[in-house]
């Protein structure tokens, strides 16, 4: 079993088809962790998490998007700041209903995923806190980690910052800093390189570190497609 993550992809379906073939991804045998926020931005939501839900072995991690989409789903609630963040494309995409077995992923997403030592997050954790007295706010929103460990990589130092071996997290876009692959930052990885904006999809071998990037995503949709600023 061949092990990859990718990183937030925001209804960029094309460019989650072009990480796929670019690897080879073997639908029945690899493994494929998503560090979440499939959802809002570029028009194509349905269509990205269809796709996820071919893969056999799918660990997928709850962002901050998806729990928008999920709390419309099971209130019909429509947030306004949701709306405003991509959530109006997430809609069009569905034309209103979520289907159930969308909903059932977001509702049965991990908020943090342990292997080998190794933890996947979405959004982050605070350093120096034991991850059981941690919650979700955390795990979706905060970014006192990607801020250290950019701050890091930038000042050159490679100093440890988790109890992890490796710690991959989404949610802050590197691209606007200049990034258009991942970068690791001390035990690090960050993994968001922008797909929700102009930026590329990347996907990561966990094994042997190889990346795996989509073409720039803002190339693969006409100007007239609708994504939204979030």
């Amino acid at each position: 079993m061949r092990r990859f993550v990718i990183g937030d992809i925001h209804g960029a379906y094309k460019a989650l088809i072009q990480c796929l073939e670019r690897v080879q991804f073997d639908y029945n045998a690899d493994l494929l962790i998503c560090l979440g926020d499939v959802c809002d931005g570029w028009p194509e939501t349905r269509e990205a998490v269809d796709e996820l839900l071919k893969i056999k072995n799918l660990i997928f991690i709850l962002g901050n998007h998806d729990y928008w989409t999920l709390e419309y789903a099971k209130t019909d609630a429509r947030n306004p700041t949701w709306l405003r963040s991509g959530g109006d494309n997430t809609l069009k995409s569905y034309n209103d209903v979520i289907p159930e077995d969308h909903i059932a992923l977001f509702e049965n997403a991990e908020l943090y995923f342990e292997l080998d030592g190794k933890l996947f997050v979405h959004a982050g954790i605070e350093i120096g806190i034991p991850i059981e007295k941690q919650g979700p706010d955390v795990f979706l929103w905060d970014r006192s980690l990607f801020r250290e460990a950019i701050a890091q990589y930038e000042a050159g130092i490679n100093e440890k910052l988790t109890p992890f071996t490796e710690t991959y997290i989404g949610h802050s876009p590197i691209h606007s800093m200049g990034y258009t692959r991942p970068i690791l930052a001390g035990d690090v990885w960050l993994m968001d390189t922008g797909a929700g904006w102009d930026g590329v999809l990347s996907l990561l071998d966990i094994d042997s570190k190889e990346v795996y990037c989509s073409d720039h995503v803002n190339t693969l949709y006409p100007p007239d497609s609708g994504r939204q600023r979030f």
